[in-house]
């Protein structure tokens, strides 16, 4: 057997071929071509982040710690507030009372803020006061 590449006889070698074996397949004559790409910016090492703190867990999530690398899902329960039967859970309930509860004092505190409110306001402090001033006459009427 002879090792001279030119030599037409020889057998192929796949692990050393005789032409360069290009690394995509040559596009068709009538395909769009990709132009070329510039290289991006350099971008330096960057060191790793510190991981994120341990989080205490919420009540209404069991305190079951997951196996390594196991990522637990999120109950129905505790995506949605309401059971499977339709029914809603406590700290879906709370939530919804204490935002109902918030919503209302903002409002109410916003409500004091305008002119109106501060007109009622005060005309309410003068019958207040008027009446105070009513009943301290009729107290002092009955002891003369």
């Amino acid at each position: 057997m002879t090792t001279d590449p030119t030599d037409p006889d020889r057998a192929p070698d796949p692990e050393r071929p005789d032409h360069p074996v290009p690394d995509v397949t040559p596009a068709e004559p009538n395909s769009p071509t990709v132009p070329d790409v510039p290289p991006g910016p350099d971008i330096p090492d960057v060191t790793p982040a510190d991981p994120e703190p341990e989080v205490e867990p919420s009540p209404s999530v069991p305190d079951v710690t997951p196996a390594e690398g196991v990522v637990r899902a999120p109950s129905i329960e505790e995506v949605t507030g309401y059971t499977e039967g339709g029914v809603p859970t406590f700290d879906a309930v709370r939530d919804k009372i204490e935002k109902r509860l918030g919503t209302a004092m903002g409002a109410e505190e916003l409500a004091r803020e305008t002119e109106p409110a501060r007109t009622l306001e005060e005309e309410f402090e003068d019958r207040k006061k008027a009446a105070a001033d009513k009943l301290a006459e009729i107290r002092r009427s009955m002891t003369s």
